[in-house]
């Protein structure tokens, strides 16, 4: 007296779906990745630019004491906005992020800022082949779907209720998520600039930030990268469900739904694709970078081979050592710092 909760038929539909929701996913990603990593390519010239400044002799001797209100970044971003302004300081980061999200001003003054806060003795170091070894980094990442995003998929069918319009709905959440991760990395660039603008009036030279991870969400800047995983799962699946019911059952089929709610769902998505590839994703790989860490991108994938290889080797040597002589695990961290740094930069 039993029945399967799911038919034969249903079951090879559902499959269906997961393959289509696989494809657009990748898809997405890929196109996010391509026209993000474009819009950062163009910022070579800045880095070029930068190291030239740094290596002329001529142009450094030159800078002395400078009104900090004079500087490009603090002049775009400051804008005598002070703590007691602390609304309009959040609006001007929403409504920067659809215009100029990163300007020359920016990018060379948080360029500066890493260097001098993570690779001071490497004044030559290439901070635009590190942020695009981070980019291919994080989102070998991003395409895969992890558990939270199919526990979000099941929640989603079982709550497709009619009259509910659960598809129009549920495209707004990675649309205020998408929004909400803008405005809080644009208002991360602005909260550098107020420090130094309220901590100095002139200063020496170059004007340098200070990175900290005390800018970001609980203090993890990592939890950037999860919110625009969830944004482009949730997009890529908003849209892989309206063509594989296309495609499945037609598009006058009662769960289509009506055409008032299809269109603006559609221009949502595209708007997501639109704005998370030209400014939330260069704006995510630039600011990202002002935490109180770096990545192990930051060495050349041969060096990370070789630096990972020589810690696993000598953490082996020391243990062998360890259980000859009887020393005490707490003697191994005092006599190996250096092994357990590297261990945990490469589990980042």
């Amino acid at each position: 007296g039993k029945v399967p909760l799911l038919s034969i038929t249903a079951l090879h539909h559902l499959h269906i779906f997961i393959f289509v929701l696989a494809v657009v996913h990748v898809t997405f990603c890929a196109l996010t990745i391509l026209f993000g990593g474009a819009k950062i390519r163009k910022w070579k010239q800045w880095e070029d630019s930068a190291s030239k400044e740094e290596h002329n002799l001529a142009t450094v001797q030159s800078r002395r004491y400078i009104q900090v209100q004079d500087h490009d970044f603090i002049k775009n971003r400051f804008q005598g906005l002070g703590k007691s302004y602390v609304l309009m300081g959040w609006l001007h980061s929403f409504f920067k992020q659809f215009y100029g999200s990163v300007t020359k001003s920016d990018y060379t003054t948080l360029r500066l800022g890493f260097i001098m806060t993570h690779c001071r003795g490497n004044p030559k170091f290439n901070f635009h082949k590190y942020l695009m070894r981070t980019l291919e980094a994080d989102f070998k990442k991003v395409v895969g779907i992890s558990w939270y995003l199919w526990l979000f998929v099941v929640i989603f069918l079982l709550i497709n209720i009619d009259g509910w319009h659960t598809y129009f709905w549920i495209a707004f959440v990675p649309f205020i998520l998408l929004l909400a991760v803008g405005t809080k990395l644009e208002h991360i660039i602005s909260q550098l600039a107020h420090e130094v603008a309220e901590k100095h009036i002139a200063i020496e030279g170059d004007l340098v930030v200070q990175p900290s991870d005390d800018h970001f969400w609980f203090n993890r800047p990592r939890i950037v990268l999860i919110l625009i995983h969830i944004i482009l799962f949730q997009n890529s699946f908003e849209l892989a469900f309206f063509f594989w019911i296309w495609v499945q059952y037609g598009f006058d089929s009662c769960t289509m739904g009506q055409v008032r709610f299809i269109i603006p769902r559609l221009v949502i998505g595209c708007f997501i694709q639109f704005l998370c590839s030209y400014s939330t994703l260069p704006l995510y790989v630039i600011v990202t970078q002002m935490g109180s860490s770096f990545k192990k991108a930051i060495f050349d994938e041969h060096i990370q081979d070789g630096l990972v290889g020589w810690a696993r080797m000598a953490k082996k040597k020391n243990t062998n050592k360890n259980a000859a002589d009887g020393s005490s695990k707490v003697g191994h961290k005092e006599e190996y710092p250096s092994v357990i740094q590297l261990q945990k930069l490469s589990n980042k």
